[in-house]
């Protein structure tokens, strides 16, 4: 019955402790960008794309093996995960009699094993999400443009962010189901895990002051650099805007 009771307190209150870092730093992420990873790492990606169209003769082979990568990246991870959850469903499916029908919220194996599995599915969902947004960018990025050149790097930025984002949301599944395997040994370990969990994540997910700088230091010559360059480089057409491929006074003298 102790047992019981400790599973009632500590699986809740870890579950509690790992949402409200997640919370946190999602708040950051919107209103404080780059005082964390994520945000600064989101800029990063959005000058790289940039850089990358910036000449895309030149850069168009390095930008398809960079997206490749994290495709192989993402691959990797969901094939895990969907490996995983199969092996589970069929160890529980051995381990539970047919005639088993008590149901006991906390501490029931059974509960145990469909939160990992559960995690592994949510792991293999947004790993492939993450593979079909790199799928697209692979091809966007090497489109030939010939007007709105701005607006068009912009999509494609988000584009690259929203597969960088859902491969992120998968390795945090990852990360929980670290605390439910645990929770097969006990709610102290589980308790523990989900601590511990969030006391790393926060000094991996955070930036220091002087990277902040660096970077920023970064983008503001980026920025001036590509703004000489678009003064005379003709803007490039959005091939989603449905605009015809005419061409400006600055592309007559190219």
């Amino acid at each position: 019955m102790e047992k019981e009771q400790l599973e009632f307190v500590l699986v809740p209150l870890g579950l509690l402790v790992f949402l409200s870092y997640h919370i946190w730093l999602v708040y950051n992420i919107v209103h404080n960008p780059l005082t964390t990873v994520i945000g600064l790492n989101a800029e990063s990606r959005h000058q790289w794309v940039i850089a990358m169209m910036s000449d895309p003769l030149k850069n168009g082979v390095l930008a398809v093996q960079t997206i490749r990568n994290n495709i192989m990246a993402s691959t990797l991870l969901s094939t895990t995960a969907i490996t995983l959850s199969s092996l589970i469903g069929i160890f529980s499916n051995g381990m539970w009699s047919s005639d088993d029908t008590s149901f006991v919220p906390y501490g029931h194996s059974s509960i145990k094993h469909i939160s990992v599995t559960v995690c592994f599915l949510v792991a293999f969902l947004c790993n492939v999400q993450s593979i079909r947004y790199y799928c697209h960018v692979s091809f966007l990025i090497t489109a030939p443009t010939i007007r709105d050149k701005r607006e068009y790097m912009e999509y494609i930025a988000k584009t690259l962010n929203r597969g960088s984002h859902s491969w992120s949301i998968g390795l945090r599944a990852f990360y929980l189901s670290f605390a439910f395997f645990l929770w097969i040994y006990g709610p102290v370990p589980m308790f523990a895990c989900c601590c511990l969990t969030s006391l790393i994540l926060f000094f991996l997910d955070t930036t220091a002051k002087i990277t902040r700088d660096f970077h920023s230091n970064s983008f503001r010559k980026e920025r001036g650099t590509h703004d000489v360059e678009s003064s005379v480089e003709p803007d490039y057409y959005h091939p989603l805007s449905g605009n015809g491929l005419s061409q400006n006074s600055g592309v007559d003298h190219v």
